[in-house]
């Protein structure tokens, strides 16, 4: 067995839906499939880069414990709202955005005037409702990127005007991360470890995106900590060069799922139940690790020796 520590690899990335993803990475050295999900889930909550409003105003309005003539809501539970808008900003510089509301009906983020910097993420999202036809409502925001949570009192003192509302700030686009550990081998190891990590956003990130950023974080903080010194380590268990093609890259052949081999159905649930599911999983053993597998004799074996010489493997 090897005494390096060996590196892990995106196993499959399950795409529920635009802003949900699963993401599998496996083999990992035994207990770090606890040690990176903690590490990843922790940097993805806090640290990937966003935006959201950091202040706003309305017209007549000139603090936030009160209300404004012609809409159902009160201040505080506009600034709620206002909160709940998404944006995706593609500006250093602080944008500011108008809203103009004339007649009866909801206000919407869809009512916001943007420009070339800001695209509005959920233009559904309710910001108050109109219940008088003859109100003029004008709204501004101010839009700013970071990272992580701005309390209130760190806002910058230059903004604090009058009448422009200031606002605690969850830039974040992360929703909600979850992890889970398994247990997976790799021929005769049976104690590596096989991380589940499922990411959700606001969508004005990508969840690839997004973690993708986190792990680049990481990279660049143990880096620095690390300073000249380098350790050492082997490839991903289960890769070998001889299976990968003129360029470098891993045929998709080896992606072919064990049932789709037409080998016996007894040959085929012996090599499921042994977690085998894929022709690149069968080629990581040697025979002798075959022999060893549960629920696997010498007929097995000479089946499947024949099926990967008939495809040339």
């Amino acid at each position: 067995m090897s005494k390096l520590i060996h590196t892990p690899r995106l196993a499959t990335v399950t795409d529920h839906n635009p802003t949900s993803a699963t993401f599998v990475i496996e083999p990992l050295h035994p207990g770090y499939g606890m040690t990176l999900g903690n590490s990843l889930r922790r940097v993805l909550l806090s640290s990937i880069g966003g935006a959201a409003v950091s202040a706003f105003r309305i017209n007549g309005v000139s603090h936030e414990f009160t209300t404004v003539k012609g809409v159902k809501e009160d201040v505080v539970a506009i600034m709620l709202n206002i909160k709940g808008i998404r944006f995706k900003v593609y500006s250093d510089e602080p944008q500011t955005l108008t809203l103009t509301k004339k007649g009866k009906g909801p206000i919407k983020a869809k009512d916001i005037q943007t420009n070339a910097d800001v695209e509005i993420v959920n233009p559904d999202h309710v910001i108050a409702h109109v219940d008088d036809d003859k109100a003029n409502i004008t709204l501004e925001l101010v839009i700013e990127t970071g990272r992580g949570y701005r309390a209130l009192d760190e806002q910058g003192g230059g903004r604090k005007i009058s009448d422009m509302i200031m606002l605690d700030t969850l830039f974040t686009p992360v929703v909600r991360v979850r992890y889970r550990v398994e247990n997976t081998r790799v021929g005769q190891m049976t104690d590596l470890d096989r991380l589940l990590l499922t990411v959700d956003t606001d969508g004005s990130i990508t969840p690839r995106d997004a973690f993708e950023e986190a792990a680049a974080i990481l990279v660049n903080q143990y880096t620095a900590l690390a300073g000249q010194t380098r350790v050492e380590v082997s490839s991903p268990l289960g890769s070998s060069d001889a299976g990968l093609g003129e360029d470098g890259e891993e045929p998709a052949e080896l992606m072919t799922s064990i049932e789709d081999l037409n080998l016996s159905a007894r040959t085929t649930n012996a090599l499921v139940n042994n977690d085998i599911h894929t022709i690149r999983d069968l080629l990581s053993l040697s025979e002798a690790e075959l022999r060893d597998l549960k629920g696997f004799g010498n007929k097995a074996l000479d089946e499947v020796k024949e099926k990967m010489a008939e495809l040339e493997l």
